[in-house]
């Protein structure tokens, strides 16, 4: 594999274009966007759609599912989503590469995190900024440029930008599953570690809202005749943190139990919500097989116990297909003078959406940042150009066969 004077030519239309690239990023930053602000997710999701439109490719929101949340009381609301932003070019290539983004971010309407600064060191300081705006302008950076490669016609590519990334996607799932299982290489702009470390292999993760109903009553004149949900939710809270350290690599996260109201009253709602990690599929099957179980047996009479939720992302082992995958874009790196290394991680994202549906994927091609989902998320400028260059030779690569595409996909189905 060697930098061919077209792959070149691609290289530069990159760095000729890094204040643009750099600052549309900036510009969607200083626009909240969080999972759960409709206004702002239309505002940044407008901005997108404009400056996808100048790529020779077809632009389309598309409708995502509807979702339910549970309420503090136990009420069960349905939730709308944003639209997902699709942009497509040569859809009857016999190379499809997907390439996924989310433009909502962990910071609501009424954070004080609003807005970005630039640190002393150079660093840009902003929310979504890293995780994942900046991301999102290196995607297209790259696509801008491969479309200028010769060899563009033997690659179609499509790209799904989705709103609910940050709350576990609910709504944007079906499409992801959609899009893996047609695409044959799959890249995904979730940003790499501040030294450019990218996440190989990753865990599970499944959210789980469990109401606990019980009886009320007064607590001093008839506390016998009710049945307290805030003491069983808090007995079930137990029971489920007891499941660590059962079977190694899973870990159960009791995070809020919520419900009852005045002090002389027995509660007669509550909910437990708790999340679960796993490392692979029988861990996965285990732990939702326990879960299940612990939620069909109230920890003392008079109570009612209902399971909602479940596991939301499926592990992504680093099987042969992500290997070989993985291996490809180290070498990539390398032409460019890029080490690119890669370490397991717990956190999951769309990559684990992708590679379920049978799709070989790198999820962490974005930019070079750090302490994402707290107001001291940082991205390096420079990161910008560099991660841009390496997404668009990696499809120069992809359609000159370099990297076997096909091979990939035939290697992640073969472990399904």
């Amino acid at each position: 594999m060697r930098i061919l004077p077209s792959d070149q030519a691609v290289l530069d239309h990159v760095a000729a274009r890094q204040d643009h690239i750099i600052g549309r990023a900036v510009e969607w930053s200083n626009m909240n966007s969080g999972s759960r602000h409709a206004a702002g997710l239309e505002a940044v999701l407008a901005l997108l759609e404009a400056e996808a439109s100048k790529l020779p490719a077809s632009v389309e929101r598309i409708a995502t599912a509807g979702s339910t949340t549970i309420g503090d009381d136990g009420a069960v609301k349905a939730e709308a989503h944003a639209d997902a932003l699709k942009i497509t070019c040569r859809p009857d290539a016999p190379l499809q590469v997907v390439l996924t983004g989310h433009y909502d971010t962990v910071f609501s309407e009424t954070s004080p995190f609003q807005t970005l600064t630039t640190r002393a060191d150079g660093a840009l300081n902003g929310p979504g900024i890293a995780d994942m705006k900046g991301g999102i302008s290196v995607l297209m950076a790259a696509l801008e440029a491969f479309e200028t490669h010769p060899d563009r016609e033997r690659v179609g590519w499509t790209v799904l930008l989705s709103p609910d990334e940050e709350i576990g996607s609910p709504a944007s799932a079906p499409l992801l599953a959609e899009l893996g299982a047609r695409g044959h290489v799959g890249m995904t702009y979730e940003p790499a570690l501040a030294d450019g470390t990218l996440a190989g292999e990753r865990k599970g993760s499944g959210n789980y809202h469990l109401i606990v109903t019980g009886k009320a009553a007064h607590a001093g004149r008839a506390f016998h005749e009710g049945a307290n949900a805030v003491a069983g939710a808090a007995i079930i809270a137990a029971r489920l943190h007891a499941l660590n350290g059962q079977r190694e690599g899973v870990t159960v996260n009791v995070a809020k139990i919520s419900g009852g109201g005045a002090l002389n009253v027995v509660a007669d709602n509550a909910v437990v919500r708790f999340n679960v990690r796993v490392p692979d599929a029988q861990a996965s099957a285990w732990v939702s097989e326990t879960v299940r179980r612990i939620a069909t047996e109230p920890p003392f009479p008079g109570l009612t116990l209902d399971l909602h939720g479940g596991m939301t992302r499926a592990p992504k082992p680093m099987d042969s297909s992500q290997t070989a995958l993985f291996n490809a874009v180290r070498d990539a790196g390398a032409l460019l003078g890029q080490t690119i290394a890669w370490k397991p991680s717990g956190g999951v994202c769309e990559g684990n959406n992708l590679h379920a549906a049978g799709l070989p994927n790198i999820d962490t091609l974005g930019v070079l940042g750090g302490d994402i989902h707290s107001d001291q998320e940082f991205a390096w400028p420079d990161s910008f150009v560099e991660r841009a260059q390496l997404s668009a030779l990696i499809l120069c690569k992809i359609a000159s066969g370099e990297i076997d595409a096909l091979k990939l996909k035939s290697l992640r189905l073969e472990t399904m």
